[in-house]
């Protein structure tokens, strides 16, 4: 049986139990990380605790302790070794009220692993309606207040893709619901910035340093003129787009994303935590 850290110690799946009052669950007051591990190690730890603490911040939660983060997340992968898995990390303002003001109780700790699928080549995404508001509280932070992701991955599924894509409350291109997206437009590689209310994805960062991607305001309309579309995170790696809504892009992975990938996967080897 799988086993969980909860709170300072190990338990199997089956007796693990957060409180029925617990900040994250009543009200989504938490914050969380999913990191990729191959062959029980884990891929950019120092990165991703590093965004965990900030993520943790911008709540307004205690800084998580990280070596008991990191005690959690090796105990945890010392007792689950998976080939190919996802690490989550879940931190929480623990037990409160029922409502918005939070209780006196110290924060919650879950960390479990879980195997993964290795993803494909290429897949598809669509467009939908709703917006990121790049100037709300939440802009930036990952926080375990999901459902409008869960809604919108609903909607791609509805429609065989694999991720939806948001813009901002401006009309410019922003993220997706767990993805950070690139396009090639002229041959040049393209980013929305930050600033523009995308979550700065691990994988998103090292794909911009290590290839040399430009940060940059892109209209929506960029989906549909681009000549490549590449998606981000951690448990997709660089993964082509082979069709944004009813367009086509023929011959998925083009040219600069290929090279993203080969570049990603060459660097990543390299180095387990850069």
């Amino acid at each position: 049986m799988a086993l969980i850290w909860l709170d300072g110690e190990l338990r199997d799946a089956g007796s693990a139990r957060v409180s029925v009052f617990d900040h994250g669950l009543t009200v989504g007051d938490g914050v969380f990380e999913t990191l990729k591990t191959e062959n029980g190690r884990a891929f950019a730890t120092t990165r991703h605790l590093d965004r965990l603490a900030a993520s943790a911040a911008g709540l307004g939660l205690p800084e998580p302790d990280r070596a008991e983060v990191e005690r959690a997340c090796a105990a945890v992968l010392d007792a689950v070794p998976l080939a190919l898995g996802r690490l989550r990390i879940t931190y929480t303002g623990g037990p409160g009220p029922l409502g918005s003001a939070r209780g006196d109780a110290p924060p919650t700790l879950v960390v479990a692993h879980a195997e993964m699928s290795r993803r494909p080549d290429t897949t598809a995404v669509i467009t939908v309606p709703w917006t990121r508001n790049e100037r709300g509280a939440l802009a930036g932070l990952k926080t375990t207040s999901y459902a409008e992701n869960v809604i919108a991955l609903a909607r791609a599924r509805q429609e065989a893709a694999s991720e939806a894509l948001f813009a901002n409350t401006a009309g410019r291109l922003c993220e997706g619901t767990g993805t950070n997206v690139f396009v090639v437009v002229d041959g040049e590689l393209l980013t929305p910035t930050l600033s523009e209310g995308c979550l700065a994805g691990v994988t998103r960062a090292l794909v911009v340093e290590w290839t040399g991607a430009r940060e940059t305001e892109l209209p929506m309309d960029a989906l549909r003129t681009a000549d490549e579309v590449f998606l981000t995170s951690s448990a997709r790696d660089v993964q082509a787009v082979r069709r944004v809504d009813g367009r086509e892009l023929p011959g998925a992975p083009g040219p600069v994303t290929a090279k993203a990938m080969r570049v990603f996967r060459e660097r990543a080897a390299a180095d387990i935590d850069p």
